[in-house]
């Protein structure tokens, strides 16, 4: 298995070569180039190398549809942003700001095609499994995309669907991302699948922990503003759960503070629905949970065919994921 480093060298490579293609090309390309220079962790790239490592594939094989899921993650993040009329992404301007949402959405489009066909840049023996995968998990990030629009109109979410959401918007990819690799590198089903579980329970648990460290995290550690889903009013794991449990008092305040939008008492309310979530012990609520996505990650990591040795590998990994503190 290579290091973290050495898979991260490998997309950044393939990526540079992709967005050197989109030089010189007409405008509807600058900005496909434009928000995959923004950065990132690129890290469901990286698992789809790791997965191919992981059985002793040919990871340059696997380059081409790593950087193809990069590409997918990138056009959903463009988009999402233009529903949400999001100004920044990682502290520059979106791409319906810096052009316009007609723009942003063509590029869009264009990006979905680019990302499909770098994706299906792979042996015609595994076409049809990789065309499968990628499609099916392409309809279901759309599919939580949608919930979380219905979402901000409704009053009634629930803890499941909320965990349903974040399955489909945010978790199936990572788990795409790690089966398409070891489909590429001619894993058994079952290992695959098994593997697929691993992604996506992880990515469930990273989530939670998203939400954990928004409001509990170190700013300066985090990298974004602590409370920003409280003051955004997001339903969350964190605020489901307060409103769920909360007794009628606590509920009545917490629907108070979700009514107010006043930018000047933007602290006075991210300081008093932290204190009900503290009074009704949501962290610990949360942190279980997310334990136990991470023990179902574990228990599918265990159940596959391969060296002890490189199930330690993905338990490393799954572990400093997870490690990000508060």
């Amino acid at each position: 298995m290579r290091s973290i480093e050495e898979y991260h060298h490998l997309v950044n490579e393939e990526l540079k070569s992709f967005q050197s293609s989109l030089v010189n090309k007409m405008s509807l390309y600058d900005p496909v180039s434009y928000i995959l220079k923004l950065g990132g962790k690129r890290m469901r790239p990286i698992l789809t190398l790791m997965a191919t490592d992981l059985f002793d594939g040919n990871v340059q094989d696997s380059v081409k549809s790593a950087l193809g899921i990069e590409v997918f993650h990138n056009f959903t993040l463009l988009h999402d942003d233009i529903m949400d009329n999001a100004p920044l992404r990682r502290g520059k301007d979106t791409v319906h700001e810096k052009w316009n949402v007609n723009a942003a959405i063509l590029s869009g489009d264009v990006m979905f095609v680019q990302a499909f066909t770098l994706v299906t840049s792979c042996k015609t023996e595994y076409l049809r499994a990789v065309i499968d995968i990628f499609n099916v998990t392409a309809i279901e990030v759309c599919e939580g995309q949608q919930l979380d629009m219905d979402f901000e109109s409704r009053e009634d979410v629930s803890l499941e669907e909320y965990l349903e959401m974040i399955r489909l918007k945010t978790s199936v990819l990572v788990g795409c991302s790690l089966e398409l690799g070891a489909v590429l590198a001619n894993a058994s089903k079952q290992d695959s699948r098994f593997l697929y579980d691993f992604g996506m329970n992880l990515g469930m648990a990273f989530q939670i922990k998203d939400d954990l460290l928004d409001v509990f995290g170190d700013a300066a550690l985090f990298g974004k503003q602590v409370g920003g889903d409280i003051l955004a009013n997001k339903k969350t794991f964190l605020l489901l759960k307060a409103l769920q449990d909360a007794n009628p008092e606590q509920l009545k305040e917490l629907k108070i503070w979700l009514k107010i939008n006043d930018s000047e008492r933007s602290e006075e309310k991210v300081i008093a629905v932290t204190r009900i979530f503290n009074e009704l012990k949501i962290r610990e609520k949360a942190d279980e949970i997310m334990e136990s996505y991470y023990k179902k990650s574990i228990a599918a990591l265990e159940q596959m065919n391969i060296d002890l040795s490189k199930k330690d590998y993905l338990k490393g990994f799954a572990d400093s994921l997870m490690e990000r503190t508060y």
